[in-house]
């Protein structure tokens, strides 16, 4: 097997992409230098799609955005200095928002690997790229009326988690017609769907095989922005099919990363964050589809908020999962849904705890992480104390403090050994503004959805 230098790859080349219409099969082209074709393959269910006019358009334009912003995939495996788009142009402003998703998205990657990615990512602009196109030319492509009227449809992801549920049942209660949709073959997250009792719609992902042949020959490899691809997924899809809104569930805390000693600030979930929802939803409305609404329904809430309101629900007990281990390693629907070592496993058991029965809390985990002496530095890192957050979708450090501040209080899980421990050690080391979990369930201004719309969540969430 010969050896794979990063080093020696001068060019990273996108070829060309195109979507078959009668099998609802995208393929995406890659290359490095003059090496063999990387192909990625994206299936969409409910083929064949009639596409004409300006939904053809629109489709072709998410096609490509999709192509763009999945090659970051494949461009980490050598990061070289050169990019080339063979099959189109592309505009000024499409290359300032796909350098922002590779710089950001990648700099998880960038921080673990020892490799710096900033002011080096640049994509070629020519006069006669990819432009904006009028209103008119753009619309309508999606639902018949409005993203917040009663004839919306809403694509929604859904990830098997406690976020996306709060979502789906948020809408549910508002009025607003849904598809849970996800990308891959999870069982878990089949059966979260499933569970919904929505209308549902799983798309298949296939990298291809030639980048793991890479990463076994010597290529850089890491985390990627995987929320931004799957949100270019979703609103080809939702292109599709014909909906007007494409919903995640990425909380106000998503746009907090981990602070590095010398490093500085590293966000691990970047593309959950606020700045990648703006500039995304953005250039989907002015270069895509101008009717297609891209938002974050849990964007005002902290984990926190989002916590409470799941605490609210039992419908989904003893199916959802947010231990990310259940997706790396368990092809079958693991008998076991949390780990309980990992740092999701501990924030999800931390988050919900205040707001949740401890008898309900322990037998959807089937134990008490919070009575286990061993598990001290999992949850030291995620309160920030003595290290730093972890590279994991879990709340900011202060969220994780004040609901440790609530148990410390609680007759019910004051006796438990981390909480003691945080009541022993670190809380008097907390000024008086660092415990109050009060101001944290409280709802930001900063967010894209619509309206009309905000205002009926808004109630249902008794924000």
């Amino acid at each position: 097997m010969t050896e794979f230098d990063p080093g020696a790859v001068r060019a990273f080349r996108f070829l060309t992409c195109g979507l078959d219409p009668a099998t609802g099969e995208a393929r995406l082209g890659y290359a490095f230098d003059d090496g063999p074709e990387l192909v990625e393959v994206i299936r969409f269910p409910g083929a064949p799609f009639a596409l004409g006019g300006a939904r053809a358009t629109a489709v072709e334009r998410a096609l490509r955005l999709l192509h763009l912003i999945a090659g970051v995939s494949y461009y980490k495996a050598a990061v070289p200095p050169e990019i080339r788009i063979e099959a189109y142009d592309i505009d000024a402003e499409t290359a300032e928002l796909l350098a922002s998703v590779y710089e950001n998205g990648l700099g998880e990657f960038a921080y673990r690997n020892g490799i710096s990615l900033r002011g080096k990512i640049r994509f070629p602009v020519r006069a006669s790229g990819l432009k904006a196109l009028p209103q008119e030319a753009l619309a309508p492509v999606g639902g018949p009326s409005g993203p917040t009227t009663s004839a919306s449809r809403a694509l929604v992801a859904i990830g098997g988690g406690k976020d996306s549920l709060v979502s789906i049942e948020a809408l549910r209660a508002v009025g607003v017609a849904q598809t849970v949709a996800w990308v891959g073959g999870s069982p878990l997250i089949a059966a979260c769907a499933a569970r919904t009792g929505l209308p549902t719609m799983n798309i298949t992902r296939a990298l291809s095989p030639l980048l793991f042949d890479l990463n076994r020959r010597g290529a850089l490899n890491g985390h990627i922005p995987v929320t931004a691809v799957n949100s270019a997924i979703l609103v080809l899809a939702a292109l599709l099919h014909g909906h007007d809104q494409v919903v995640f569930s990425n909380e106000r805390s998503a746009s907090y990363g981990s602070l590095i000693p010398g490093t500085g600030e590293v966000n691990h979930q970047w593309s959950k964050g606020w700045d990648f929802e703006r500039a995304f939803a953005r250039h989907v409305r002015r270069n895509v589809a101008a009717d297609l609404r891209y938002y974050s329904l849990l964007r005002p809430f902290s984990e926190l908020a989002v916590a409470r309101q799941f605490a609210r629900l039992d419908h989904y007990d003893q199916f959802f999962s947010s231990c990310n281990r259940n997706f790396h390693l368990l092809g079958e629907r693991p008998a076991q849904r949390w780990c309980g070592v990992c740092p999701k496993c501990h924030f999800v058991f931390l988050a919900l705890a205040p707001f949740m029965p401890k008898p309900r809390l322990v037998a959807i985990f089937g134990r008490n992480l919070l009575d286990e002496p061993e598990q001290a530095p999992g949850f030291d890192a995620l309160m920030e104390y003595r290290d730093h957050k972890p590279f994991e979708c879990v709340g900011e450090g202060r969220e994780s403090r004040a609901a440790m501040d609530v148990l410390a209080d609680s007759p019910a899980w004051r006796e438990d050994a981390l909480v003691r421990r945080y009541a022993r050690e670190i809380r008097p080391q907390l000024e008086a503004s660092e415990r109050g979990l009060a101001p944290l369930l409280e709802p930001s201004d900063d967010h894209g959805i619509p309206e009309g719309l905000w205002e009926r969540l808004r109630a249902h969430f008794g924000a």
